[in-house]
């Protein structure tokens, strides 16, 4: 990884480092179902980029420069919780009635792993997990940071945010969308987290509402030239760099910006996205280094 993203690879450690702490937590003879204990453990410390992680930090980061309040440790437990929803959604999406993916990152998806009854309950429990992680008395928030917190989380979760997407990505297998709904649809299904990782760091540094909106005007364009991205690699990747088969968007006739733009035109799409989330930073350019970084990474980037 390029030196400028040294910081995600410390950050991801630190994350990694307090989930494997929290699990441990959970073994402590208290848990009578460890076979579940265990998916959650598979299906969270599996490998995974932890740029969502990395996003709340930079942003905390960011905000922090202005508010001067010291939050790094506050802001690797949100990222965490961050962390725990993302592995849930991809837990669930992998299986049979969602995408039916059998690798995840180059090893067996969870419910491939485990059984497909014991996914679904992990999937559950992680996302309860992220939940209880902001409730946590050593994260040192305040009352009024917890519920903000809790209410962007659960907003990026449910109808409004991946679940929705989720649901409209499904349908758009038999239906035709117009581009205008593929980005609605990506910006739900994807952007939604992406979007919430940023503001929720912003949160937790104690931002003010103009630098809160900054934050989400970058994130939503990142989560778009993000997701346009994925679809490219689907079509363009390595399977051995991507950890599982390419091409089945294609199979399954997903719409995407590669499909209404063609791959030219995606790659040109996702450089406009993500040009569009660092203007958003224009105000905020001396502390926005890592967000500049990240938003390079996203659409460089080969996996």
């Amino acid at each position: 990884m390029a030196e400028s993203l040294e910081w995600l690879l410390s950050d991801a450690k630190a994350v990694d480092g307090w989930i494997k702490n929290w699990l441990f937590q959970k073994s402590d003879g208290s848990i009578l179902a460890p076979r579940l204990l265990a998916a959650m453990e598979y299906a969270s410390l599996n490998g995974g980029k932890r740029m969502r992680a990395g996003l709340v930090c930079a942003s905390a980061r960011m905000a922090h420069k202005y508010s001067h309040k010291n939050t790094a440790d506050a802001a690797i437990g949100v990222a965490v919780a961050v962390e725990f929803l993302h592995a849930y959604s991809l837990v669930h999406d992998d299986l049979p009635a969602m995408d039916d993916a059998d690798l995840r990152r180059g090893i067996a998806s969870t419910h491939k792993k485990f059984d497909e009854a014991t996914a679904i309950l992990a999937g559950d429990a992680l996302q309860t997990a992220s939940f209880e992680v902001l409730c946590e008395p050593q994260l040192g928030l305040l009352a009024q940071q917890r519920m903000e917190l809790i209410g962007c989380l659960s907003m990026a979760a449910g109808v409004s945010g991946m679940a929705g997407g989720q649901m409209l990505d499904l349908e758009a297998e038999t239906k035709s969308y117009d581009i205008t709904e593929v980005t609605q649809m990506q910006a739900l299904k994807t952007g939604a987290l992406i979007t919430a990782s940023a503001v929720m760091g912003g949160i937790v540094a104690g931002g003010d509402k103009s630098l809160i909106k900054a934050l989400f005007n970058y994130a939503e364009n990142l989560g778009i030239a993000f997701q346009i991205t994925d679809d490219l690699l689907d079509y363009q990747g390595s399977e051995t760099q991507l950890g599982k088969p390419v091409g089945q968007d294609n199979i399954r006739g997903k719409a995407s910006y590669v499909k209404h733009y063609g791959l030219d035109g995606a790659a040109k799409k996702a450089q406009e996205f993500a040009e569009k989330a660092c203007d958003s930073l224009q105000d905020y350019q001396e502390h926005a280094i890592q967000l500049h970084a990240l938003a390079k990474f996203t659409i460089n980037r080969t996996h």
